[in-house]
């Protein structure tokens, strides 16, 4: 897949997220565009899975470029950046999930940012 092809699903998985939920999860944005599957996701969420790259059908320079570009897409759409803690589901619901492999603050702090819509207040 290209970068002019991915850039366009990225931008239409977060249109599409927004329009329907009101916010977009970058983990959503993965499962939309192919890169990560929905058992996959489950799994990581119940804890079968040590950290999500693991389970993404990208290598990390393309894991990258596509946070890149969410984040790019949320600056010119004017969305709000909101951080959400990630929780395991099932028996140890306070275990806090790993999204990468590195745990690099950033990296995590990035895939665990939602973005929704500012709200204007007049």
């Amino acid at each position: 897949m290209d970068k002019q092809n991915i850039t366009g699903l990225i931008h239409n998985a977060m249109y599409q997220n927004i329009k329907k939920k009101g916010y977009v999860a970058p983990v959503d944005v993965l499962m939309d565009i192919g890169v990560l599957s929905k058992k996959d996701y489950e799994d990581w969420r119940f804890g079968k899975v040590d950290f999500l790259e693991r389970v993404c059908q990208a290598n990390l320079r393309v894991l990258s470029g596509i946070m890149k570009e969410m984040r790019a897409y949320a600056a010119k759409n004017h969305l709000k950046p909101s951080w959400t803690c990630y929780h395991q589901w099932g028996k140890q619901k306070d275990r806090k999930l790993r999204f990468s492999k590195s745990k690099d603050e950033k990296i995590e702090h990035s895939y665990a940012t939602h973005f929704r819509p500012m709200v204007i207040e007049e």
